[in-house]
C-alpha cells in the first residue's frame, strides 16, 4: 500500500516538474510574442486620420525605416510637443485617437511606431527602442526647446519614455498604466520562475526614476487587469518631488481616456 502511494506521488511530481519545465521553456522562447503584438503595414499604406497630420518616413539605414506621424496644431497657438510612446498592440492607427487630448490644448503630438509595428522596419531590441526614442527627441529639439517637450508613455511605452526622460530634458513625464519594471510585472504573473534571468526585455522604469529630475504624472486605473495598480503605487514612492498618481476609480487598462478625471487632469497639466 505504501509503495503504491509512493509511486503515485512520484508520478505526480514528475508530471508537475515536466509542466514547470515546458511552461518555462515556452516563457523563455515565446516572450517576444507575449510582450509585443504588432500590426505591420505596407510602406504604401495611406493613413487617414480625423485631425491634421504629417507623415514622416525616416530612412535610418538600408534595412531600417521609422514611421512617424506628427499631429499638428497651428504655429500661432502651438505651445510645445508631446512625444507619445504607445503600447504593445498594432500600430499608430490604434493610438491616433488619443492625440486629440493634447492637440486641443495646442500641443503637437508626435507618434512613432516601434520596429515591426506599422511601417517601421528593422530589428527590435530594448536598446534599439531607446535609440529610436532618442532619434525622435532630437528631431523635436530641432524645433522645440527642452522645456516645451512632454514625454508620454502608455503601457509598454512607459518604460521607453522613462528611459528618455532620464537622459534628456523635458517639461514633464506622463505615464499611463506604467509598470515598475518588466521584471516586476512578469514576476506578478510567473512568480514561480526566476524571470530576471529569463527575460530579453527588462525596461527597468524604477531605475530610471532615480535619474529623472522633472515631475512625473502617473495615470492608473484601480481595476487594471493587465498591469496591477500597485505597480504605479510603487513608482510613486521613488518618483521625483512634485510627482503625482492619478488613480482612476474602476479604470481598466485600455479605457482611461473615457474617464472624465483623466481628461481633466490632462488639461490641467498641459496648462502649467
Amino acid at each position: 500500500m505504501q509503495k503504491t502511494i509512493t509511486r503515485k506521488l512520484w508520478k505526480w511530481l514528475q508530471i508537475i516538474a515536466a509542466v514547470y519545465i515546458i511552461c518555462g521553456i515556452a516563457l523563455y522562447f515565446l516572450q517576444d510574442k507575449f510582450l509585443f503584438h504588432p500590426g505591420a503595414l505596407p510602406a504604401e499604406h495611406a493613413f487617414n486620420f480625423s485631425q491634421p497630420f504629417e507623415e514622416i518616413y525616416l530612412p535610418v539605414d538600408g534595412e531600417k525605416n521609422l514611421s512617424i506621424v506628427r499631429f499638428t496644431v497651428p504655429d500661432t497657438v502651438c505651445k510645445g510637443v508631446v512625444l507619445y510612446f504607445h503600447g504593445n498592440r498594432k500600430n499608430i492607427e490604434r493610438y491616433a485617437p488619443y492625440a486629440s487630448s493634447f492637440t486641443r490644448n495646442n500641443y503637437e503630438v508626435w507618434m512613432m511606431d516601434y520596429p515591426g509595428f506599422g511601417k517601421s522596419t528593422g530589428e527590435r531590441t530594448e536598446q534599439i527602442l531607446y535609440k529610436d526614442a532618442l532619434t525622435l527627441y532630437k528631431m523635436a529639439r530641432a524645433r522645440f526647446s527642452g522645456d516645451s517637450i512632454i514625454l508620454y508613455g502608455k503601457s509598454l511605452g512607459s518604460g521607453v519614455a522613462a528611459q528618455l526622460a532620464s537622459v534628456r530634458e523635458c517639461k514633464r513625464l506622463m505615464l499611463e498604466t506604467p509598470y515598475y519594471s518588466i521584471d516586476a510585472l512578469a514576476s506578478h504573473y510567473a512568480f514561480m520562475y526566476p524571470v530576471s534571468l529569463m527575460l530579453h526585455y527588462h525596461f527597468p522604469t524604477n531605475e530610471y526614476f532615480s535619474q529623472i529630475k522633472t515631475p512625473v504624472t502617473l495615470f492608473h486605473g484601480t481595476d487594471d487587469e493587465v498591469v496591477p495598480f500597485s505597480q504605479s503605487e510603487r513608482l510613486l514612492k521613488i518618483a521625483p518631488q512634485g510627482s503625482e498618481l492619478i488613480a482612476i476609480d474602476k479604470g481598466k487598462h485600455n479605457d482611461l481616456a473615457e474617464h472624465k478625471m483623466f481628461q481633466e487632469k490632462i488639461d490641467s497639466v498641459l496648462k502649467l
